[in-house]
């Protein structure tokens, strides 16, 4: 299976030390390297930096799953790559969606959606994952009810997402605030899930 993991890379002036110092070879390195333990899966990486913003088409015809990951900088991806993302999906490349890529221009369309639309507040607060499906795949060797993420960022409902067609985490944070944080859909030949950690 071929796995590729595209990331924004692009964080704010204020973040980079931070960012740097926790990921030194960036978020995409970091899932690359964690992924990669698995023989069973070529793991590649790209990041908007790099030529057609890191969406090379011959890369991309090959790929069977694409982890996405963005943040800030979602409105500058092409409409071509977007464009060119969704057909893929549609003709059956699998899309993890990761965190803030929730607002990504190729979620938005496959979701048909203002996926931007979401209550957030910034805290570093525990995040508890509910297990809400724990027959799904996405939850296997997972034990107990749920699992806790120790510092996050609050997402809230109302998410504008369509009903997803599977669920299989739930979030509650400290300030009441809960999220369908763990999200299955099909769209064409392709499976897409959103989770919100990160």
């Amino acid at each position: 299976m071929h796995v590729h993991v595209w990331a924004e890379d692009r964080p704010l002036p204020e973040a980079v030390e931070q960012m740097r110092r926790i990921y030194p070879h960036g978020v995409e390195g970091a899932i690359a390297e964690f992924l990669g333990e698995n023989p069973d899966m070529t793991v590649t990486t790209s990041t908007m930096q790099d030529p057609m913003q890191g969406f090379d088409r011959g890369i991309l015809d090959r790929t069977d799953v694409l982890v996405y990951w963005s943040h800030k900088h979602w409105r500058e991806v092409e409409d071509e790559a977007a464009d060119y993302l969704q057909k893929r999906v549609l003709e059956g490349m699998g899309l993890i969606v990761l965190h803030s890529a929730h607002a990504s221009k190729i979620f938005s369309r496959l979701m048909g959606t203002r996926t931007q639309s979401l209550r957030w507040r910034e805290n570093d607060e525990h995040q508890r994952y509910w297990i809400v499906n724990p027959a799904h795949p996405i939850a296997a060797g997972l034990s107990g009810e749920y699992f806790e993420i120790p510092m996050d960022e609050t997402y809230g409902e109302y998410f504008e997402i369509p009903q997803p067609q599977e669920q299989v985490f739930l979030t509650w944070a400290p300030g009441g605030e809960v999220f369908r944080s763990g999200c299955c859909w099909t769209r064409g030949l392709g499976r897409i899930f959103y989770f919100q950690g990160g």
